[in-house]
C-alpha cells in the first residue's frame, strides 16, 4: 500500500481466497504503538490493520500534537485524518474486504482520529468505536461532513477520566446523534483507561454488528 503510515496487517485465520471479510482498523493512543489495541480484540475472522501514529512521542508514537485549549494542531491533524481515510479506501480496493463490514477502533488520540475520519469517509464506514476520546471543536464546526446516518458509533468513557473529561464524550454523542448517526454511549466508573467490562461491551458491539451482515 502507498501510505505514510507504518502498520501491521493481520489476515483472517483460515482465509479463503473467494471470501470477503470484515476489516478492523486500530488506532492507538498518545505515546503507545500499533500493537497496543490488539489486546482488546476477541478472536474474529477479519482483516486487522494496526496503524502506527506518524509522530514520535516518548517511547511510542502519536497521531497529532496538541495546541491551544487542548485542541489538536489543525495543520497536522487534518493531514492525518485525510491520510488515514485514504488508507481505508485503499485497503478496500487491495484486500478481500466486505465493504459493509468496515470498523475503525481508537483509544485516546486514536479515538479522536476515528470519530473525525467518519465525516470524511461517511457511510463507507460501518462502525466506529471511540474509547476515551473526544471530537475536536473545529471538526464539529468547520469540517465538510459526509452522510453518517448508516454509521454505528460505540463511545465509551470513564466518569473520572483525568485526561479527557467525561463531558467530552457526552458532547460528541449529542453531536453525532444530531448528524443522524446510531450512537451507543457507555460509561464506567474509571479514569482514562479500558476496564474489563468496557472491553467486553466493545467486543459485544463489534460482534453484534458483524453478525448482522
Amino acid at each position: 500500500m502507498n501510505t505514510p503510515f507504518s502498520f501491521t496487517h493481520y489476515r483472517p485465520k483460515n482465509e479463503q481466497p473467494t471470501t470477503t471479510y470484515p476489516a478492523i482498523f486500530l488506532l492507538h493512543g498518545m505515546g503507545s504503538n500499533e500493537q497496543d489495541l490488539l489486546q482488546l480484540l476477541d478472536t474474529v475472522p477479519a482483516h486487522i490493520f494496526a496503524i502506527r501514529g506518524p509522530i514520535a512521542h516518548g517511547n511510542g508514537y502519536a497521531f497529532f500534537t496538541i495546541g491551544e485549549e487542548e485542541q489538536p494542531v489543525r495543520a497536522i491533524f487534518d493531514k492525518v485524518v485525510v491520510a488515514f481515510s485514504q488508507f481505508v479506501e485503499q485497503a478496500l480496493i487491495e484486500f478481500s474486504i466486505n465493504p459493509q463490514q468496515v470498523y475503525v477502533v481508537g483509544f485516546n488520540q486514536g479515538a479522536v482520529i476515528a470519530q473525525s475520519s467518519a465525516f470524511v469517509l461517511g457511510n463507507q464506514v460501518t462502525g466506529v468505536a471511540a474509547l476515551s476520546g473526544f471530537l475536536p471543536k473545529f471538526v464539529q464546526e468547520e469540517y465538510v461532513k459526509k452522510d453518517i446516518s448508516q454509521v454505528a458509533f460505540f463511545i465509551s468513557h470513564g466518569t473520572y477520566d483525568y485526561i479527557y473529561p467525561f463531558k467530552e464524550a457526552e458532547q460528541a454523542a449529542v453531536f453525532l446523534e444530531a448528524c443522524d448517526a446510531n450512537v451507543t454511549l457507555m460509561t464506567y466508573e474509571d479514569g482514562h483507561g479500558v476496564t474489563p467490562q468496557n472491553r467486553a461491551d466493545f467486543n459485544d458491539f463489534l460482534h453484534q454488528h458483524i453478525a448482522k451482515v
